[in-house]
């Protein structure tokens, strides 16, 4: 008996890998990456696509792109998938690795000039190998699938060839790009995206690679602090400014013509200085920490430092400190410092009320337009009163 066992286990390491054949279109692009139309049954769909979840690894590389399921909106679709009327009208969009093949179909009546008819080889893994799709739009949708009792009706499904996550991340951008994706997962992704974007997106990939940054450099006052999609739970209690808060205050500082990095900004290229903008940033970022350390790091509830108020309104002031010349020196910490001293006094950022603002709590100061515009406005116009007496 030993050795039929043993034949056996070894006629098994030789099996070739399963194939899973389906009739498809392929669709010429003019960049060179061709797109595939079938069709795959429910049961298919999850064996051979998966979802690549956004995260980073342990030395901070972003992994993924897609945002985390909304369970009501899953389990609303799969009550319709599962319904006498139910229509699947929007097909899925797979990016497969490079081992999946498209055969053409033989004959004359193969193409109509458009598209050719062929077959798609997909080659499915062995053990715990990964599948060889992932999906780049209608991660809901396949998570409702597999939430349905039977799951072999047919999915529509637009797919394309691409190894490399950059092009994925591409059109998952693209495709998102006027749907309500979360604005901290759009942000996170952009600095990983080197292809042309659309103008809209393209003006927030600065703010969000120096957002990113912060987050990340060691020599950053930031560091470890601002919360983005990919932040696992058990750091996000850590984490107590918000990356969509950072960028909102870096977009300001680089796209208006009073913001301090503007200059540094060539609008008819789109290029940056980004070694100055980097040194003044974390120079300013550096000496605030220093200034109000009692208020540093500590969660939006307990210090307004660290909430958007906060952060948008200390950016105004920062637009103001040097876009007067200051920190353009070696040691512009200690030159920062020295200006926010003027300040210092009169922020009530942990406890108090603020007296020239009609008595206001501290922590009911809200990142809302009349307490940013009133805040931010109070602390420029205070520096600029107590410094001109220098």
């Amino acid at each position: 008996m030993k050795p039929i066992a043993k034949k056996i286990v070894k006629n098994a390491g030789n099996r070739k890998p399963r194939l899973i054949e389906r009739k498809a279109l392929r669709i010429a692009q003019p960049s060179g990456t061709d797109l595939y139309l079938l069709t795959l049954n429910g049961n298919e769909l999850l064996e051979i696509a998966g979802i690549s979840r956004v995260s980073r690894d342990d030395d901070g590389k972003l992994l993924g792109y897609q945002r985390a399921e909304v369970r009501k909106h899953v389990r609303e679709i799969s009550d319709y998938l599962q319904s006498p009327g139910m229509i699947l009208a929007h097909p899925l969009i797979l990016a497969f690795n490079s081992s999946v093949r498209f055969v053409s179909s033989r004959g004359r009546k193969t193409s109509d000039g458009l598209a050719v008819a062929g077959m798609l080889q997909i080659s499915m893994p062995k053990g715990d190998d990964a599948k060889p799709a992932w999906i780049v739009d209608g991660q809901q949708r396949a998570l409702a699938i597999s939430l349905c009792a039977k799951k072999d009706f047919a999915v529509p499904i637009c797919a394309f060839i691409a190894d490399d996550i950059e092009i994925q991340r591409d059109q998952f951008l693209r495709i998102n790009n006027s749907r309500p994706l979360p604005r901290g997962l759009v942000t996170e992704l952009l600095p990983e995206v080197s292809t042309n974007l659309p103008a809209n997106l393209a003006m927030k990939k600065i703010p969000a690679a120096l957002c990113d940054l912060l987050n990340r450099d060691d020599a950053s006052p930031f560091k470890g602090l601002i919360r983005r999609s990919s932040t696992e739970a058990a750091q996000k209690k850590k984490c107590v400014v918000t990356d969509t808060v950072v960028i909102k205050m870096l977009e300001e500082s680089l796209t208006q013509a009073s913001g301090c990095f503007f200059p540094y900004r060539n609008i008819a290229t789109g290029e940056c200085d980004h070694n100055a903008i980097w040194h003044l940033l974390v120079s300013y970022w550096m000496a605030v920490k220093e200034t109000f350390p009692e208020a540093w790091a500590l969660p939006p509830t307990r210090s307004r430092l660290m909430h958007g108020v906060g952060i948008r309104s200390m950016g105004k002031l920062m637009d103001r400190m040097i876009s007067s010349g200051n920190g353009l020196h070696s040691n512009a910490v200690k030159e920062f410092k020295r200006e926010l001293a003027f300040v210092a006094p009169y922020c009530r950022w942990t406890s108090g009320n603020w007296e020239e603002l009609g008595g206001i709590r501290f922590d009911d100061l809200q990142n809302v337009p009349k307490h940013l515009s009133v805040l931010s406005n109070y602390i420029v116009r205070k520096y600029l009163e107590k410094s001109s007496h220098r």
